[in-house]
């Protein structure tokens, strides 16, 4: 992601919330939701972003259309403590946002987003990628399961729009990429 990509990932991430979030948070909250807005803090956050955060996007025709964002494990009870630190690396990931443009849902633009960020974690040395779900959205549970994620049994709320909104944590191990097998050997032939 560059600055650049900003307006557009700000647009994809306000449209996703209001879709996804329907009925699980305050109407009036996500109506109010602005791309401009999210923009302009968007902005002011990236040039300060940590160089292990990594933002991605997926693009279709020259447009992004989707985002994820990976980085470190921001949980105490899964982040290295000040005892452990300075730790080399962390040895736990976070997706910390996935969305895709709403009317591309189930095209397949998400599984790209999740496998690239699956890599980035893969790459960063992170042993296990955490993720946060809205309770009650089925449609992105439904997903990260299929991918191999699984709830830990954490649950957290936070307000929104004066309403308490609950979330489910999800944890999935990153196993190293799979070594390609060795090419097969010719067999020696026997005889005359």
């Amino acid at each position: 992601m560059t600055e650049a990509d900003i307006d557009a990932v700000s647009a994809v991430r306000v449209r996703g919330w209001q879709t996804a979030y329907r009925g699980l948070m305050p109407q009036a909250y996500l109506d109010a939701m602005s791309v401009a807005a999210d923009a302009e803090r968007r902005r002011s956050w990236f040039g300060r972003r940590s160089p292990e955060v990594a933002d991605l996007v997926a693009e279709r025709d020259g447009e992004v259309v989707g985002w994820a964002c990976v980085g470190p494990a921001r949980d105490p009870d899964i982040a290295p403590g000040p005892q452990e630190l300075p730790a080399p690396r962390p040895t736990a990931g976070e997706l910390l946002a996935l969305y895709v443009a709403p009317v591309l849902i189930g095209t397949g633009v998400g599984r790209e987003l999740l496998a690239a960020g699956t890599a980035r974690a893969r790459a960063s040395g992170y042993r296990t990628l955490y993720l946060w779900v809205v309770r009650g959205n089925t449609r992105a549970q439904r997903f990260y399961e299929r991918a191999g994620f699984v709830p830990d049994g954490a649950q957290e709320a936070y307000e929104v729009g004066g309403r308490s909104v609950p979330e489910l944590r999800y944890r999935r191990p990153l196993t190293p990429e799979p070594e390609p097998p060795p090419p097969p050997v010719p067999s020696p032939r026997c005889g005359p």
